[in-house]
């Protein structure tokens, strides 16, 4: 699977754009702000119907101008696929697969597999655990869509659960048979949302492991601990025992959707206690376990986009990258740099067919 074609109408900074692809390696070079980093936001768009870096859709648009249209012409297992995502001011956006808009657009999550490598993924460590369960649940969906399915469905009835609480306070009423029916739907929904949350983790770790082995050599001891208030207790009990506390907050404060990544160094959080490197080379492991374990589960490589890494790579992770190019672990290729002779250099290694976008 690969993209030929991208075409770029107002999408941020762009007006007006097209491109045609190698099958392989795409690399688009010049300074900074001058929209390559847009160019793969764009690819991403195509594949999760949003982009990476700007939650706020309308902010997409291209300033001054009342609609973007992001256009990719795609070739999965020897057929044409055209996948185009476009958004008006004032309207839903909307997401086409042939032609035809999806109704939802969960429904096109995992059909154009994709990982991106980016230094915004150092908010993986630093921020809370919201961005770290997204990632799991990324990751999951990519190849399993009744897990998004559920996904979805628990927020919802979260959100209507917390509704319900707030009506309790505001009204000073409290009907706990009204509150059971959410508490049944959620024990049921949280149960197997952490059931494959933990098969995950499990399956994910030692993938995790091997590629962090491999770009440090082994040098330093890292884990990744799934934290979930599940291990403890059923989401039943959890919700009996935190009644008071809930109806006091009004809202839900126990649940899957509490779940936490612990990421570690030498058994201590590598946010506090690992260096630059160290964190550097955890979150290359991790997005590189990423693509691997979609890989594996797709049958297929997904497109990967690097955004502006190799300024902050040695040349020991570059080496690794190389010999992941060339043993062909990886299908597609973006790369945004701002050294076109670096750039030249490290595709040129890796006896691959490129192209180069100058912009």
């Amino acid at each position: 699977m690969y993209l030929k074609k991208l075409s770029l109408f107002n999408y941020k900074n762009i007006s007006e754009a097209t491109y045609d692809f190698d099958s392989k390696i795409n690399c688009f070079v010049g300074k900074n702000g001058i929209g390559k980093t847009n160019v793969l936001d764009a690819i991403y768009h195509l594949a999760y119907g949003k982009s990476y870096f700007n939650p706020l859709a309308i902010q997409n648009i291209k300033h001054g101008e009342e609609f973007f249209v992001v256009d990719g012409s795609f070739e999965k297992e020897e057929r044409p696929e055209q996948i185009v995502c476009s958004l008006k001011k004032g309207q839903k956006k909307i997401l086409k697969r042939n032609g035809k808009p999806y109704d939802k657009f969960s429904d096109h999550i995992g059909f154009i597999p994709l990982v991106i490598i980016s230094p915004s993924d150092q908010d993986l460590i630093i921020e809370g655990s919201e961005t770290r369960r997204k990632f799991i649940d990324s990751v999951i969906s990519q190849s399993d869509s009744y897990y998004l399915q559920q996904l979805i469905q628990y927020q919802k009835i979260t959100a209507q659960r917390n509704a319900l609480l707030k009506y309790f306070a505001l009204n000073h009423t409290f009907e706990k048979d009204t509150l059971t029916v959410y508490n049944e739907q959620l024990a049921v929904l949280g149960h197997a949302i952490f059931e494959k949350r933990k098969n995950f983790i499990a399956e994910f770790i030692p993938i995790f492991n091997e590629h962090h082995r491999a770009i440090t050599n082994a040098a330093e001891t890292v884990q990744i601990v799934y934290d979930s208030q599940l291990f403890e207790k059923n989401m039943t009990e959890l919700f009996e025992d935190n009644l008071a506390k809930d109806r006091a907050l009004q809202y839900t404060s126990v649940g899957v959707h509490k779940d936490d990544l612990s990421f570690e160094i030498d058994s201590h959080p590598i946010k506090k206690f690992g260096s630059q490197g160290q964190q550097k080379s955890f979150l290359i492991a991790l997005k590189l376990a990423q693509f691997e374990f979609i890989k594996k589960l797709n049958g297929v490589a997904p497109i990967l986009l690097f955004d502006d890494i190799f300024d902050k790579l040695d040349e020991t992770r570059v080496s690794k990258i190389i010999e992941m190019v060339n043993d062909e672990t990886f299908g597609q290729l973006f790369i945004s740099d701002t050294h076109p002779e670096r750039t030249e250099a490290i595709v040129k290694s890796t006896l691959q067919s490129y192209r180069i976008f100058q912009l």
